[in-house]
């Protein structure tokens, strides 16, 4: 299945789910479906896009992952598709209806004091097919011009057309270093300070953000807002994340910058 979806191909769960019901003697149709969740957190954590509707579930069994593991290093058609979807060259989107974009933020799940130690798995499954994707420049300009047309339509829907004029993308006019994307405004005149991260996959694909992101959120933390645009070339959907981003999300350090020396 999620080969398909990654190639544009039609597909039915439901087709899906009923011949797994003839072959799993004692399993009911939930069962399945929460079993397909599981699968989803196992993909992620792979570093693979998951399957639309299965949200990922991470109480997953070790036996889970190894399974799931050996299936992708084995199957050359899912590692192609992966590619192939995160790095397609993203075409601008029209905005003709922001009717239905904005949708809640997930639910916050309890994030634990102390978290646990980084255990290493040296697996050749593990991929970073997410974080190609957040390299991808044609998706991350497309998402970003998105947001800017949909902030002067605001404004400009709210009376403010002065304001909505002075929208900037300031990634492109001023260079990728202030810590954010798009420079725009409360209707009150107040400055709203946006970083744009945009994917083509569900609203929970893990997204990354640098130190820099991360300092200005929390020094102008009653201005910023992290703007999450997902399933953006099939049905562009957003979010919005207002403060700093270590308020809403677990943040796991997974590269650094090194050097040799002084």
């Amino acid at each position: 299945m999620l080969t398909l979806e990654l190639n544009g191909q039609r597909y039915s769960k439901t087709e899906h789910a009923n011949i797994l019901l003839q072959r799993l003697d004692g399993r009911s149709r939930p069962s399945i479906e929460f079993k397909h969740c599981n699968i989803s957190a196992v993909m992620l954590a792979l570093g693979y896009p998951g399957i639309k509707g299965y949200k990922p579930r991470h109480n997953y069994q070790a036996l889970l992952l190894d399974v799931v593991e050996a299936q992708v290093q084995a199957s050359a058609t899912v590692q192609e598709a992966a590619q192939a979807a995160v790095l397609r060259p993203a075409a601008e989107i029209a905005l003709a209806d922001t009717a239905g974009i904005w949708v809640p933020a997930p639910k916050q799940q309890h994030v634990r004091e102390d978290p646990a130690p980084y255990a290493p798995n040296f697996s050749a499954a593990r991929r970073d097919y997410l974080a190609q994707e957040a390299r991808n420049r044609s998706l991350g300009r497309a998402g970003e011009l998105f947001v800017l047309e949909l902030e002067a339509r605001r404004l400009h829907a709210a009376g403010r057309k002065a304001l909505s004029e002075r929208v900037e993308h300031v990634a492109a006019t001023q260079g990728d270093g202030l810590g954010y994307d798009v420079l725009s405004f409360e209707e009150d005149g107040r400055e709203r300070l946006i970083e744009v991260k945009t994917t083509a996959f569900g609203e929970l694909t893990p997204f990354f953000v640098s130190r820099n992101e991360l300092a200005r959120s929390e020094a102008d933390a009653a201005h910023y807002r992290l703007y999450r645009l997902f399933n953006f070339r099939d049905r562009p959907r957003l979010f919005n994340l207002h403060g700093a981003i270590a308020g809403h999300c677990r943040l796991d350090a997974i590269t650094y910058s090194a050097r040799v020396g002084g």
